[in-house]
């Protein structure tokens, strides 16, 4: 390998990454939903709205939703920014944006802009948007430094990127039955209810070999950021990064 780099535990050639999240994300993409729901125990909705409700998004405001998949932020999203405003659904995977598409037209939404785009290389001009959020995705994605400089970079003056991820528990109890609960049975609920068990193993797999909490805050200083302050949820289970751009 020329360039290796992480995919859940394995090491592969930084080309091939891209292909390989690919195919679990086409594998999950139908039961994605359902399967947070359960694994979650509902929670993700929880750490979702605390997302949306430090975001400090108005009536008027553009927001990117990056690895939007399904749409759940980008419906939240929507009520905020009202008819003045806009938000733009973003996901590598073509299938998880089909779901989004499909869950958002359900609701009578059909004022979302759907751009399959990288990370890496965000088709959008400097400065566009108030507010950019990436939930659970930013694990994902092979090189997180240009990701996060992609984000600084399209961003107004004065606005906020939001990443919501999963981290570092800061209980050694709690951390100890999450390891249990992730490698353990995590993998056979995926098995059962998505007929997936290999998927669900990467994303837990994916999980511990995501930076923690300060190394995250550091790396987005590092792409520009002028402030950067994270907030623990479930006990560290999941982190909400809030970065502004000077």
């Amino acid at each position: 390998m020329d360039k290796a780099t992480h995919f859940g535990y394995q090491q592969v050639d930084v080309a091939d990454k891209q292909g390989l999240v690919k195919g679990v994300f086409d594998s999950v993409a139908g039961n994605y939903d359902l399967m947070n729901d359960v694994l979650s125990m509902g929670a993700h909705r929880l750490w979702k709205r605390y997302a949306i409700g430090l975001s400090n998004v108005n009536k008027g405001d553009k927001v990117l939703d990056i690895a939007g998949g399904t749409g759940d932020l980008a419906i939240k999203f929507r009520e905020k920014v009202g008819a003045t405003g806009q938000v733009i659904l973003s996901d590598i995977n073509g299938a998880m944006l089909e779901e989004g598409r499909k869950n958002l037209i359900d609701r009578g939404l059909v004022d979302v802009e759907f751009v399959q785009a990288n990370a890496e290389s965000l088709p959008f001009e400097d400065n566009t948007f108030d507010c950019v959020s990436i939930a659970f995705g930013l694990r994902n994605v092979t090189d997180k430094d240009a990701a996060l400089k992609q984000m600084h970079r399209v961003l107004k003056k004065g606005g906020c990127l939001l990443v919501l991820e999963f981290s570092k528990v800061d209980n050694a109890f709690l951390e100890k039955f999450y390891d249990y609960y992730s490698f353990s049975v995590m993998p056979k609920l995926g098995g059962l209810i998505a007929n997936d068990e290999e998927s669900y193993q990467y994303l837990a797999e994916s999980i511990r070999k995501h930076p923690d909490q300060e190394t995250l805050k550091q790396m987005a200083l590092d792409a520009g950021f002028a402030f950067c302050e994270y907030h623990n949820l479930s006990g560290g289970i999941v982190a909400l990064h809030k970065a502004v751009k000077a």
